[in-house]
């Protein structure tokens, strides 16, 4: 039987980073232009939280939010789920449905060296799938 890949191996590296003082406007900007929907949050350089596109939309919706004024800070979600690189796939896969989260922060001593998304999780799955099951 072949051993399960660590998440290092599916990993989208070097991930987007946003400022937590910076602006709702400037991270959908942000967002769009790197084609992304997850930004981890980092204040004074060190990672607080990730933001997604579903927390924008959240906080948007309320009237009283202008995008140009409101900051990160206001609507990121704090301590995001964290593994090592070589945590292994099937157990990051399976916390990460148990939970319903989005996305997962990669962490090697205490620094941002990945993110990994469901849509990582797909292509993981394919790339098994046509490996190890043909």
């Amino acid at each position: 039987m072949k051993t399960i890949p660590s998440i290092e191996k599916f990993m989208t590296t070097s991930p987007r980073t946003i400022e937590a003082d910076v602006t709702i406007a400037k991270a959908v900007k942000t967002m769009s232009e790197f084609h992304v929907r997850h930004l981890p949050v980092l204040d004074g350089g060190k990672i607080v939280g990730i933001l997604s596109d579903r927390d924008i939309k959240m906080i948007e919706s309320f009237t009283e939010v202008d995008p140009e004024k409101t900051k990160v800070r206001a609507a990121f979600t704090e301590e995001p789920y964290t593994v090592s690189p070589k945590a292994p796939i099937s157990e990051v896969c399976s916390e990460m449905a148990s939970h319903k989260y989005s996305s997962v922060l990669v962490m090697d001593n205490h620094k941002l060296v990945g993110i990994f998304t469901w849509v990582d999780a797909l292509n993981a799955m394919h790339d098994l799938m046509e490996t190890r099951l043909k």
